[in-house]
């Protein structure tokens, strides 16, 4: 083993030549039966010719504990010769114990030091490296010591809250070596939802090891091999915060091949198959992917034995990332990841129990996919099945001439056959394609498209009621085919059953022309609705817009399953949604159609948060429940599918509002507490904990329970507007009635109805004066309240007076007075607006009409007339004003008509940031005359 790893083994006798590999950096000695201060040690260790520590060596079987304990004696007390003269350091540093079935090692440089099973002995130039590091950094002179003490503090700004969770949670983990328990290095794994950025959270702390804490090497394992070319891009594409360049400036980054391992690297990026076969020399069954790339078998003939390889040695890696690898990763092939000498951080949407045992339980991050809903990171998703008879049963293709068609070059000829052709369901697809069959799934999710998967989206004429197609509605869709062949007859049907062109729908697998092309045509195109794929699309790849998969294979990989369900669950913002696919508001959700049953598999325990539909029960029933206590775990999880989704279609004013109505609770936050109450895994938890304490864990769960809806129980009025809010998103079609016409016409002024909403304003003025008159007060130039703030509160009472019953909105308001005689008629055609409100307000509290109060004029021209007036008062006193002046005097009196009052704050943002701000207007004017002319114009243009 020694010779192996590179050390020349010699006896401590006449013979003995610590030279005997020259000078050369990382040369090492190991010396039998050597002296210490308290007995021989079996192996003395001498790096560059110092000596670094020892070796206890005992027959196989033996108590190794004690052996451990034996060695660090020898350690601790060299000779004092030994001490004065050749020990690097006292006591020695690195401690092995081994019986030749079993090693392990103890770094004293570590913080808190524990030994740890490692597979064979580290080469002479890794302890090199070691000492080398330690002398550089005598405070923190190891791997595990520059992990707690060099780390700086995360840059969260790139970061959502879960994957900073994350990032601390695994760093953390890896400091202190948790999840060892002697199985080696530490073992940590991070629960993350598809889509919620696993990968992006890997590079980070991987970044931050290989920087800060000077990792040698990190090893990120895939599952597969196309995952691994996406893998390596994230990487290198990663714009480091602190230096905001790539990580490929900084760091090789290499993909495992038939080359070899690239020394330089400092990411390799794998399969575990290809990594296996690197280090053995052996070879792994494979088949061809589309992509024209090997795809490696998991399930092998006998066992996975590795042998120790001198050029890809134990210590190879700091750090091994496994990303969503297939489960018998950590079983059948677990003695890969078992030969090296590094932590290991495990990365996954749904663990299984394998997954738990292989980390010890060591879960140091968890975000599941009804959080990442919950936190509007994902949508949530529904399943619509469409199963018919061949797909279920198979068929029999009748005797007689049957076209059969090459595989390879689709090349279709005709056979005749003596007697029918059974096949089975596992085989249409693959050696049998029934037209039918792919017809009828096309067919049947075309018809339904709107009625049923979507229905939200039906558009009807309002004539005949009959459904009005417009191809901008059809959802993004992917179709997963079998293979490229399949694909090919399903792109046939799909053109064909719509009716469509080829800019309709396409197939976009690696052997398709210009697949790259074609898959950014179908991000980006509006007209491109359909794409059918295999696994070019299915991992990985984003095309955020997608709203609907439908299966048309089966997918036996539960973690290749959740990647492709990924697909689906991105979300996006409206603008970049609406320019795909425009008309219909936010993505909320997205819908897998299941047409060959594989949503009925157990494979992932990620099911959809909405158990109920909007036909069985209505957010006004959730709502109602929810306040009578009677709210069952399904009623609470659709609850909060459906708030979820209502937050990705409010505005920023709408979630503004819902924050004032809570105290300041975002709803995310709530339904983030409502999802956490219904998790079986918080439940859980709940019950342990009272039970601990000696109480009723039922009870506990529903106490935790009623504090996650207290927010909405508590709260009539935002269950109110949360409806209300609701309802304004929705659009009601009358299917049934039929109109006729009554009559077409100017409306006559209607004076009687305007005079009733003047009073009813008018009241409502005198009732709620006091608020009133603050908020005019607000906007005087002697108010302390910033002007910003007194404009939010003005449009936030616009808001609340503007929603139903009353529906005074400034407009209304406005022409209502003007048709009673108590408003100056506008000159222009521009729209009321919050300040026109504020004038309204100001005359009512002088006493309107009965008091002799000014009727008040439009805003924006009593605005203009002010500053008009202003610059002839100038002129006349000899002030005259350059181009440049003038553009910043037009633009502070257009902001003064758009904000009521200029906030100086204002000058730091378009648009006259085009003018260098505040830095140009005062370099324009001089800081003093700068100062006089805001003040005068604050004074003699505000409202």
């Amino acid at each position: 083993m020694l010779t192996e790893a590179g050390w020349s083994v010699q006896d401590a006798d006449g013979s003995l030549n610590l030279y005997v590999q020259g000078d050369r950096r990382g040369s090492g000695v190991a010396v039998r039966e050597t002296t210490t201060a308290t007995g021989r040690a079996d192996y003395a260790l001498y790096v560059e010719r110092k000596l670094v520590g020892v070796i206890e060596a005992k027959r196989e079987g033996a108590d190794l504990t004690a052996a451990e304990a034996q060695a660090d004696r020898y350690a601790d007390h060299p000779t004092e010769a030994q001490q004065r003269l050749i020990a690097w350091r006292t006591p020695l540093p690195f401690r092995y114990v081994s019986d030749g079935g079993e090693t392990r090692f103890r770094n004293t440089l570590d913080p808190d030091s524990r030994s740890r099973r490692i597979f064979s002995f580290h080469q002479p130039r890794t302890l090199s490296r070691w000492i080398r590091q330690a002398e550089q950094d005598p405070q923190a002179p190891s791997y595990r010591a520059r992990l707690r003490l060099r780390m700086p503090d995360l840059d969260e700004r790139p970061l959502r809250p879960a994957q900073i969770k994350a990032v601390r949670g695994v760093e953390e983990s890896v400091a202190l070596g948790k999840g060892q328990q002697g199985t080696g290095q530490s073992r940590s794994l991070v629960q993350m939802a598809t889509g919620a950025g696993k990968t992006y959270t890997a590079v980070t702390f991987a970044y931050r090891m290989l920087k800060y804490a000077q990792a040698e090497r990190v090893l990120f394992l895939v599952d597969r091999n196309n995952l691994g070319a996406q893998a390596q891009n994230e990487f290198e594409n990663f714009t480091t915060p602190d230096t905001n360049r790539t990580f490929a400036d900084l760091f090789n980054v290499q993909r495992l091949g038939a080359e070899g391992m690239n020394p330089s690297a400092k990411v390799v990026v794998s399969t575990v198959q290809r990594l296996y076969m690197e280090l053995t020399g052996a070879t792994v069954p494979a088949t061809r992917g589309e992509d024209g790339e090997e795809e490696y078998a998991y399930d092998v003939a006998g066992d996975i034995r590795v042998g120790y390889n001198p050029g890809i040695p134990p210590e190879s890696f700091d750090l091994i990332v496994v990303d969503e690898c297939h489960r018998s990763i950590y079983g059948k092939w677990r003695s890969v990841l078992e030969y090296f000498d590094a932590p290991v951080v495990g990365l996954t949407a749904t663990p299984v129990a394998q997954t738990f045992g292989y980390f010890n339980g060591n879960l140091v991050s968890e975000y599941t996919y009804p959080e990442a809903v919950a936190d509007g990171v994902n949508v949530d998703f529904q399943v619509y099945e469409i199963l018919t008879r061949i797909t279920g049963q198979g068929g029999v293709i009748a005797q007689g001439t049957i076209p059969v068609r090459d595989r390879r070059t689709r090349r279709q000829r005709y056979e005749d056959f003596d007697e029918d052709v059974s096949y089975g369901a596992t085989e249409v697809g693959v050696g049998v394609i029934s037209k039918d069959q792919l017809r009828t799934v096309i067919r049947t999710f075309r018809e339904r498209l709107f009625t049923e998967i979507f229905p939200e989206r039906a558009k009807r004429d309002k004539e005949t009621g009959e459904l009005l197609w417009d191809e901008m509605y059809i959802p993004k869709t992917l179709i997963f085919a079998k293979n490229d062949n399949h694909a090919e007859e399903i792109v046939e049907v799909v053109r064909d059953v719509f009716g469509k062109g080829n800019d309709f729908c396409a197939k976009i697998t690696h052997a398709a022309k210009k697949p790259a092309e074609r898959l950014s045509d179908f991000r980006n195109l509006p007209q491109l609705r359909i794409a059918v794929t295999v696994d070019m699309i299915a991992t990985g790849t984003d095309v955020k817009p997608l709203e609907c998969l439908l299966f048309l294979r089966d997918v036996k990989s539960w973690a290749y399953f959740e990647q492709m369900k990924g697909r689906g669950a991105r979300t996006l913002s409206l603008t970049e949604f609406e320019r795909v696919t425009p008309g219909v508001g936010p993505k909320t959700h997205f819908v897998i159609v299941d047409a060959v049953g594989v949503t009925r598999k157990p494979k992932v325990d990620a099911g959809p948060l909405e158990q109920h539909t909007e036909k069985d029960l209505s957010l006004e029933k959730l709502l109602r429940l929810t306040a009578r206590g009677v709210a069952e775990d399904t009623h609470i999880s659709t609850l909060a599918s459906r708030l979820a989704k209502l937050d990705l279609q409010m505005t920023d004013e709408e979630r503004a509002e819902i924050e004032g109505l809570t105290g300041g609770v975002p709803l995310k936050h709530i339904v983030h507490r409502m999802v956490d109450a219904v998790s079986i895994d918080e439940q859980a938890k709940s019950r342990e904990a009272a039970e601990r304490l000696g109480l009723d864990p039922d009870r506990a769960v529903r106490d935790a329970t009623e504090r996650a809806l207290r927010p909405l129980a508590s709260n009539p009025e935002l269950r109110t507007r949360l409806l209300e809010m609701r309802r304004a998103k929705d659009i009601l079609y009358d299917e049934t009635s039929r109109d006729a016409l009554v009559s077409a016409g100017a409306v006559p002024e209607d004076e009687s109805t305007a005079r009733e909403t003047v009073r009813d304003w008018r009241a409502y003025v005198k009732e709620h004066r006091d608020e009133i008159a603050a908020l005019t007060v607000a906007f005087s130039p002697e108010s302390p309240v910033p002007p910003r703030e007194a404009l939010r509160r003005l449009k936030d009472l616009a808001r609340a007076v503007a929603r139903p019953p009353r529906a005074w909105t400034a407009e209304r308001l406005w022409r209502c007075y003007e048709q009673v005689g108590e408003a100056v008629a506008s000159k222009r055609s521009a729209a009321r607006t919050a300040a026109d409100l504020l004038a309204l307000m100001r005359y009512e509290l002088a006493g309107g009409a009965d008091e002799g109060a000014t009727p008040p004029r439009p805003h924006e021209e009593a605005v203009r007339e002010r500053y008009a007036n202003w610059l002839a008062r100038q002129g006349q006193a000899g002030v005259t004003f350059t181009d440049t002046e003038r553009w910043w005097l037009d633009h502070i009196a257009g902001a003064t008509v758009e904000r009521v009052r200029f906030d100086p704050a204002d000058l730091d943002y378009a648009p006259f940031t085009k003018m260098n701000g505040t830095d140009g207007f005062l370099a324009e004017f001089g800081e003093t005359r700068a100062e006089e002319i805001l003040d005068e114009l604050d004074r003699e243009l505000g409202a």
